[in-house]
């Protein structure tokens, strides 16, 4: 057989296997070939940046000229009474499959406690722009923060990260030591490095799975690997966004930004540099969590290898100079949700130790 019939039947199964094609316009139209999200009814306040649904502070947006285009970048600046200001700041990075929304009970502690707090949505999240055309990096977004604090007049901060902004906030204190007053890791992902056990996954297959993300898939994924088989009532309103965005006409473009960072957090692993972190550090680690990136791609005898967070904790512990760790019993991915007294215990702890 010659080459040319070859060639064209692998790319006719790889347009297959790929699904429609991703969002091209810059300007935020998406390709004609891209049907419509899963069936049901697509509420207005969940488009492609959030625009109708409410944060639970004000939201600015802040100007990012990044890789030759204007974005948006959304954030809530939280600020205590004048009598009540202790001077500091603190800055919240969210996780992967959330916004900054999910930080509103860590802001009222904070706030109660004199800080001024600044929770960005990352450019391709939550309320802010999700471009077509973009490489994504962890020293890119850490950048586009460090941006938005000068803007503020902001010089210094401590930063929480949890999650995939647990990575960015390792990468943030490494590129900024000296703006870097203090860092929270809570059950951060990339305590360890998948790609020696994990397949290289393309941006095209991370798309064609986003795209295939239903509200169901979306509760079941977060049900296994956030709260170990449990689901309860007070954890529907954590994913409301996300399972809005896939009945929406343009899902599209947040599906691509989802399939992009997934394809930055496996190749930009930050582990390997945690010895180098200056800041002083607190890992917060509920210990039933067994969250990993791939772990649907292996053996199962593999993946009970991934997410042990119980030892994750202890060896990045070991690797940051000076590191405390708080393990929760009890608690997976979201301490804060689940565990919330010892959670909020450790931060004020943490921030009031000299």
């Amino acid at each position: 057989m010659k080459s040319a019939p070859i060639t064209a039947v692998v790319l006719a199964l790889l347009v297959g296997a790929c699904g429609a094609a991703p969002p091209r316009a810059a300007s935020g139209e998406t390709a004609s070939a891209v049907p419509a999200g899963p069936s049901g009814p697509a509420d207005p306040r969940f488009d492609a940046v959030l625009s109708g649904f409410a944060y639970p502070y004000p939201v600015q947006t802040f100007e990012v000229r990044a890789q030759e285009q204007t974005l948006h970048m959304a954030y809530m600046d939280v600020k205590p009474g004048k009598k009540q200001q202790n001077g500091k700041t603190v800055v919240l990075l969210h996780g992967k499959n959330f916004g900054a929304f999910y930080w509103k009970r860590t802001i009222e502690l904070l706030v109660g406690q004199g800080y001024r707090v600044v929770a960005p949505d990352q450019i391709g999240f939550g309320k802010s722009d999700k471009p077509a055309h973009f490489q994504y990096s962890f020293h890119g977004l850490a950048s586009y923060t460090r941006a938005l604090l000068g803007s503020l007049g902001i010089a210094k901060a401590s930063v929480i990260g949890h999650s995939m902004g647990g990575m960015l906030a390792v990468r943030s204190a490494l590129m900024f030591p000296e703006q870097t007053e203090r860092l929270v890791l809570v059950n951060p992902i990339g305590l360890e490095d998948w790609r020696p056990v994990v397949p290289y996954r393309s941006v095209d297959a991370w798309y064609a799975s986003e795209r295939a993300s239903t509200p169901e898939k979306i509760r079941e994924y977060q049900r296994k690997s956030y709260y170990g088989g449990e689901w309860k009532p007070a954890y529907e309103a954590l994913i409301e966004p996300a399972a809005g965005q896939t009945r929406q006409p343009d899902y599209p473009r947040v599906a691509w930004a989802s399939a992009l960072t997934y394809e930055m957090i496996y190749t930009q692993p930050v582990v390997y540099e945690l010895p180098n972190v200056r800041a002083s550090t607190l890992l917060v680690i509920g210990q039933r969590d067994r969250t990993a990136l791939g772990r649907d791609t292996v053996s199962p005898e593999v993946a009970e290898t991934l997410g042990r967070y119980p030892e994750l904790g202890k060896k990045a512990q070991a690797a940051i100079p000076g590191a405390k760790l708080v393990e929760i019993e009890g608690a997976g991915h979201l301490p804060q949700v689940e565990a919330w007294d010892a959670y909020a215990r450790a931060l004020l702890e943490f921030f009031a130790t000299p």
